[in-house]
Order: structure tokens, then C-alpha cells, then sequence
């Protein structure tokens, strides 16, 4: 199912290769669980209140700066610490590709706009490869900004897939013991 939406010709190219499979990369990024579990840069939180996975439908969720840094560019900003961020699926492609407009309405002085990423999953035997193009937004400190944010939230992606790894292992061992 797709609602069409071709990324920018300045779009910048995120790649990652993760050791996981396709089903539970797309669980961390389909997943209100799996959301919370990564879906935030460093010193924010996330807690997601609507998913709706399908073209047209919502993710909204709310974003709490937690680390000084973050918590003094908010109040810098005139933002509050936590605010609603509210994304709509333009392409959802079970295990594939995700696709979504984020509303950008938190810029200081700039009217609200609406700002493309799409990923793109791929298997490599029983590694997962994971592409995020996004649009650059309105100017090149918000765009560089911007960028940075999602390049540390594909880490912490690779954080919450070890944290998997590890929880399955555990969990494998104890039930072999007698």
C-alpha cells in the first residue's frame, strides 16, 4: 500500500547493516514498543500514544527532552520539554519500506511544514541492510541538525536490537536449565 512520495534531490542517505532479521527490524520501527525503545535522539524520550500503519494513517507520539543539552535547546527554542510529534505514513510495505510526512511546526519563526523519510529494508542473509533517505529541511543548520538526530537514532537502533539479542539469549538459557 503506498501513497507515492519520491524523496528530495538533495535528500541525504543514511545506510546500516544490523545483525537481526527483516521481522524484527520492522518490529522496532512499526511497533508502538519497539518505537519507545530507540525512536529518539540522545536526551529526548519517546512515548508513542497513536500508530495507525497504513498510507494516511498517524504516528503521534510525545517527545521529552531529558538531558541538559536538550532540555536548555528546548527552553533556548521556546519550546516546551515535551511536545507532540505527529507523523503520517505515505508508504507502508510490510518488511520493506516505510515511508512518512513529519510535521515540522516547532521551528522558531517558520511556518509549519511538512518534511519526507523513507527506509528501505532489505535482508543480507541473516543481517538486515537499512537505508533512511531523508529531505533536507528549511535551511542548512536545521538540515545538518536534523541529520545528525537521525544518524544517532539508527545507532540507538542498533542499541535496542542488541538489548533484544541479549533478552532472547537469556531467556533461551533459563529455559534449558533444570
Amino acid at each position: 500500500m503506498t501513497d507515492e512520495s519520491l524523496p528530495d534531490r538533495n535528500a541525504a542517505r543514511f545506510e546500516r547493516t544490523y545483525d537481526a532479521p527483516v521481522e524484527l527490524i520492522w518490529e522496532l520501527l512499526t511497533t508502538a514498543a519497539g518505537l519507545d525503545e530507540w525512536f529518539a535522539p540522545d536526551g529526548f524520550e519517546t512515548r508513542v500514544s497513536e500508530l495507525e500503519l497504513r498510507p494516511g494513517g498517524q504516528l503521534r507520539y510525545t517527545m521529552t527532552a531529558t538531558g541538559p543539552e536538550q532540555v536548555a535547546f528546548m527552553r533556548d527554542t521556546g519550546n516546551p520539554l515535551s511536545v507532540v510529534v505527529r507523523k503520517t505514513f505515505t508508504d507502508v510495505r510490510p518488511s520493506t519500506r516505510l515511508a512518512y510526512r513529519s510535521l515540522i511546526d516547532f521551528v522558531p519563526g517558520h511556518e509549519p511544514y511538512e518534511h519526507l523519510t523513507t527506509i528501505d529494508i532489505e535482508p543480507v542473509g541473516d543481517r538486515t541492510n537499512v537505508v533512511m533517505t531523508l529531505d533536507p529541511l528549511h535551511d542548512e543548520t536545521w538540515t545538518q541538525q536534523h541529520r545528525a538526530h537521525r544518524g544517532n537514532e539508527l545507532d540507538k537502533l542498533a542499541t535496542a536490537i542488541s538489548r533484544r539479542a541479549s533478552l532472547a539469549s537469556g531467556t533461551a538459557s533459563q529455559s534449558r536449565q533444570p
